[in-house]
C-alpha cells in the first residue's frame, strides 16, 4: 500500500540553499567566475554636489601600470540620457552614467579605471584629476518647502485622500497636533552591490546582485541602447537588498560600459562608501499629524501630512500616510503627501518604504491621543479597529489585527512589568502594523524527468529570505514528492519571468505561479492516461512517477500503476508552465496585520536606553516555511529597533555630502542592541490573496517595530521624543 508523502508546506523545512552558502559554493556577484578572468573597475568620485566637470585630466592615470582604460563622458559611448524615456518605470528607465559632464550629486562618478587588479585601479584613479563649476545645492529643510504634489506614491496610492467630515470641536474630548521626523536612512545590506560584465561578439552577460531580473533586463537595453535579445541577466544568489537592488544602479552600468568599450570582462564591485552614495537611500521626512476623540475614544479626526525630497529627475514619492487611511476607523480621515526635488543620490525604497517610517510616526501619535485621552492605550486601539477600509468601505479578505492585539497582549503580559533595579524605570509599549498585499504577474516552468527528479526555473531572486526553500516545498506538495527530489533553478533572464523579491510580494507571486505549473504538469500527464485513471493522483516516489486511485466515499487507495506502463522515456521531459496575475486575486482589500510590543528599561539620569524585550503575533495568511518567515520577522524587528533608537544619515547642508557613510558612524542596531526577540503567527490560509493563500510578511517585521519601543520608551520615563531616532540626549533633553 502507498501512501500520501508528508506535506511540507507551513513546517520549518530548513534551507535547501544552506549548504551551498556554508560551504561557499553559493556565489555572489563579486565572486562570479567569468570563462574571461574580469578586469577590475574602481570609481573616481566627485566631490561637489552638484555642477559641471570644467576639466578632467586622465593621462596620467591612463599610464599608470595594469591599466587598460580610463572611462569618462568622453568615451563611455552611447547611452540614452538618465531617466528616459519619461514613460518608463523608474526601474527600466535609463540607467545612464558618464553620459554628460553634468554631475547630479555629491559622490556621482566621474571616471571610471579599469585594471588588472583592484589595487592598480585604486591607485590609478588617485591620478585623475577634475575640477567641477558646482551650484549651491537644493535640499529639503522646513515642511513648507515641499510643494510639489507627486503624480502617485510607492505602492500605487494617490498622493491625497480624504473621506468623511471633519468633527465638531464640541464633539472633541481629546486631541494632538505635532510634528514627528524620521532622518535620511539607508538599505544597509551585507553585500554591497556588485556586478561582473562580460561583452563578447555583441551580446552582453551580466552578474549581478539585484531583486528582480526581467527590468534589469529592460533597463540595461534601454540605457545601452541595446536589444533586450543580447542581454542575459544572472543573480542566483543575493546577500540582502531590502530595496536598494530591485533595480541596478552605477556598479552595473559601468561595469557594462567597461565590458562594451574594452570588450573583455569587467568587474566592478561598490565599497561601503560608494554604496551610499551610487545606490539608493531613503530620504528624511516631517510628518504633520493631529488626532482627535470623543468621549466615548473613538477616533473622530486622523490627519497625517508628509514632507519629504525626492532626487532630482527620478520620480519617487514615500507612502508614509498609508498606515494612517486604513489601520483605524475614524469620522474624518485626510492624507497628503508633498516632496522637493533635491541634489542627492538616488532616493527610492529602503526598507518597507512608506510603512516603516510612517508608523514611526502615526503609531507614536496613536499612543500620545491614547493617553491625553486617559485610556490604556493597547485598549484604545481595539476599540477603534474598523470592520471595513476606513476610507474606501470595501471589505478585506481577511482582517485579524483585533486578535494580533489581544492574543498578542496576553502571551506578552502587557503591563505586568518586572521590578525595575534602582535608577532604572520599566516600560511597555504597543504598536499595529497594517501592510497591503498585492500579487504581481509571474511566470515559472517545471520540467519531469523520466525517473522523476523535478525542476523548478523561473527568474525570481532569493535575497536571503528562503525563496529556494519555499518554492521546493510548493513543488514538492503538489507533485506528491519529497523536497529532496526538486530542484529549483533561479536568478536567470533565461527563465520564465517573475516579480522578482521586494514589496513583500515576492514569495505569494512566485509561488502561486510555481504550483499552477506544478497543477499544468500533472494536467499533461493525465491527458494521455487511460479514461479510467483520469482522476488518478501522481505521486513520485523512490525514483518512479505513480497513478493512484483513490476510491470515491472512503479513504481507500488502490495499488499504485508505475506512468511507465503508459509513456516511454522518450515523452520526456515533460515541462508545463504557470502563470499568476491580478486575475487571480480577489477586488477585496488585501492586507497583512500584526502587533508589536516592546519592554524597555531606561536609566532616568543618562537617558540610556536598553531593549529588554520585542514581541510580535502577525497574520499573513498561510505561512509557507515557518522557520524562514520567523526569520524573516524578527530581522525586521530588529531594522525596527534600529530605526527607533540607532539609525539615522546626517547631512552637510553647504556640500549635501553625507556625514557617516559607512557602517562605523551610521549605526545599524548590533547584538548588544538587541534583547530577546520572538513572535507567533495566526494562521489563516487567504486564497482570496493568492493561489497559495498566503500574504507578504517581507515588510510586517518592521512595521510598527519601532513605534513600539519609542511607546514603550514614554511609558517608562514619559519622554515623548518625536525626533527619531531617540538618543540618549533627547530623553535627557525631554526629562528638562
Amino acid at each position: 500500500m502507498t501512501t500520501h508523502n508528508a506535506k511540507t508546506v507551513g513546517t520549518p523545512v530548513n534551507r535547501v540553499d544552506g549548504s551551498a552558502k556554508v560551504s561557499g559554493q553559493a556565489r555572489y556577484a563579486a565572486e562570479h567566475m567569468s570563462d574571461r578572468t574580469p578586469l577590475i573597475g574602481w570609481i573616481v568620485s566627485s566631490d561637489t554636489a552638484v555642477g559641471k566637470i570644467t576639466s578632467l585630466n586622465t593621462e596620467q592615470a591612463e599610464q599608470a601600470d595594469g591599466v587598460h582604460a580610463v572611462i569618462t563622458y568622453k568615451n563611455a559611448g552611447t547611452l540614452k540620457p538618465f531617466s528616459k524615456p519619461a514613460d518608463e518605470s523608474r526601474f527600466t528607465q535609463s540607467r545612464a552614467v558618464l553620459n554628460e559632464p553634468h554631475i547630479r550629486h555629491f559622490g556621482a562618478p566621474v571616471a571610471l579605471v579599469i585594471a588588472d587588479t583592484l589595487e592598480q585601479a585604486r591607485y590609478a584613479a588617485s591620478l585623475v584629476t577634475f575640477t567641477i563649476d558646482g551650484e549651491i545645492p537644493d535640499l529639503l529643510t522646513e515642511f513648507d518647502d515641499a510643494t510639489q504634489k507627486p503624480a502617485s506614491l510607492d505602492g500605487g496610492f494617490e498622493a491625497d485622500a480624504s473621506s468623511g467630515d471633519k468633527p465638531q470641536q464640541s464633539d472633541i474630548q481629546a486631541s494632538i497636533n505635532e510634528t514627528y521626523t524620521t532622518p535620511s536612512q539607508i538599505s544597509a545590506a551585507m553585500e554591497p552591490h556588485a556586478t561582473v560584465a562580460d561583452f563578447k561578439d555583441g551580446k552582453l552577460e551580466v552578474y549581478c546582485s539585484v531583486q528582480i531580473i526581467a527590468t534589469a533586463v529592460e533597463a540595461l537595453a534601454i540605457t545601452l541602447e541595446m536589444d533586450e535579445a543580447d542581454i542575459v541577466v544572472q543573480s542566483p544568489f543575493v546577500g540582502g537588498g531590502f530595496g536598494s537592488k530591485l533595480g541596478l544602479h552605477y556598479d552595473a552600468t559601468l561595469a557594462c560600459i567597461g565590458a562594451r568599450y574594452l570588450e573583455r570582462a569587467v568587474k566592478v564591485v561598490l565599497s561601503r562608501r560608494q554604496v551610499f552614495y551610487n545606490t539608493p537611500h531613503r530620504g528624511h521626512s516631517i510628518q504633520k499629524i493631529s488626532l482627535a476623540s470623543g468621549d466615548d475614544h473613538a477616533l473622530l479626526s486622523v490627519q497625517h501630512k508628509s514632507a519629504m525630497p525626492k532626487a532630482k529627475g527620478y520620480e519617487f514619492a514615500e507612502a508614509t500616510g498609508a498606515g494612517a487611511r486604513v489601520t483605524y476607523k475614524s469620522q474624518f480621515i485626510e492624507s497628503t503627501h508633498r516632496v522637493k526635488d533635491v541634489d542627492l543620490p538616488l532616493i527610492d525604497s529602503t526598507r518597507s518604504p512608506g510603512d516603516a517610517i510612517g508608523s514611526l510616526a502615526f503609531e507614536s501619535a496613536i499612543d500620545e491621543l491614547a493617553h491625553e485621552a486617559g485610556i490604556d492605550p493597547l485598549t484604545f486601539r481595539i476599540k477603534n479597529l474598523p470592520v471595513v477600509h476606513p476610507m474606501k468601505g470595501a471589505r478585506f479578505t481577511t482582517h485579524n489585527l483585533g486578535e494580533c492585539l489581544r492574543q498578542g497582549a496576553q502571551n506578552f503580559k502587557w503591563q505586568h512589568k518586572t521590578q525595575p533595579t534602582p535608577g532604572k524605570q520599566i516600560g511597555h509599549g504597543v504598536a499595529s502594523a497594517m501592510r497591503m498585499n498585492v500579487l504581481v504577474e509571474s511566470s515559472a516552468e517545471v520540467e519531469l524527468s523520466a525517473t522523476g527528479e523535478v525542476t523548478v526555473r523561473t527568474d525570481m531572486t532569493d535575497i536571503g529570505t528562503g525563496t529556494y526553500t519555499i518554492l521546493t516545498q510548493i513543488a514538492a506538495d503538489t507533485l506528491n514528492t519529497s523536497v529532496d527530489n526538486v530542484t529549483v533553478k533561479l536568478g536567470d533572464s533565461r527563465y520564465p519571468a517573475s516579480c522578482g523579491s521586494g514589496g513583500s510580494f515576492g514569495a505569494a507571486s512566485s509561488g502561486s505561479a510555481v504550483k499552477k505549473a506544478c497543477e499544468a504538469l500533472i494536467a499533461n500527464i493525465k491527458s494521455s492516461l487511460p479514461p479510467a485513471l483520469s482522476q488518478a493522483e501522481v505521486q513520485i516516489l523512490d525514483g518512479q512517477i505513480k497513478l493512484v486511485s483513490i476510491a470515491q466515499g472512503d479513504d481507500e487507495v488502490s495499488s499504485p500503476v508505475l506512468l511507465a506502463n503508459f509513456m516511454s522515456d522518450s515523452d520526456f521531459p515533460i515541462t508545463a508552465t504557470g502563470k499568476v496575475s491580478e486575475d487571480d486575486t480577489s477586488d477585496d482589500e488585501q492586507y497583512s496585520c500584526g502587533a508589536h510590543f516592546a519592554e524597555v528599561e531606561v536609566d532616568e539620569y543618562t537617558g540610556e536606553v536598553r531593549l529588554l524585550r520585542q514581541y510580535g503575533m502577525f497574520s499573513a495568511g498561510q505561512i509557507l516555511n515557518m522557520k524562514t518567515a520567523a526569520s524573516q520577522i524578527k530581522g525586521g524587528m530588529v531594522w525596527g529597533a534600529g530605526y527607533a533608537l540607532t539609525e539615522g544619515i546626517h547631512h552637510h547642508r553647504d556640500t549635501a555630502s553625507f556625514v557617516n557613510p559607512d557602517f562605523g558612524e551610521y549605526h545599524v542596531a548590533v547584538n548588544r542592541d538587541i534583547a530577546e526577540v520572538s513572535l507567533d503567527f495566526l494562521q489563516e490560509a487567504d486564497y482570496a490573496a493568492s493561489p497559495v493563500g498566503a500574504k507578504g510578511i517581507g515588510e510586517l517585521g518592521i512595521t510598527g517595530a519601532g513605534a513600539a519601543i519609542a511607546n514603550a520608551i514614554y511609558d517608562a520615563c514619559k519622554v515623548r521624543v518625536r525626533d527619531f531616532p531617540i538618543t540618549m540626549d533627547k530623553i535627557i533633553a525631554g526629562k528638562n
